[in-house]
């Protein structure tokens, strides 16, 4: 042993980026992309569209 601490955190988010690297965005976790590509059906807020006749 090194006697250095695990950082748990960090070893998560490398497993999870791993299995989701779409989820990141600027290295942090997006949590809606997260959603979406776990299958969870999720609402843009910021999405808008215009209909017109």
């Amino acid at each position: 042993m090194d006697g250095k601490s695990l950082d748990i955190t960090e070893n998560r988010l490398e497993k999870l980026r791993e299995y989701f690297p779409d989820a990141f965005t600027e290295g942090k976790v997006d949590w809606d992309k997260l959603k979406a590509a776990l299958g969870d059906d999720i609402e843009y807020k910021d999405e808008r569209y215009l209909l017109s006749g």
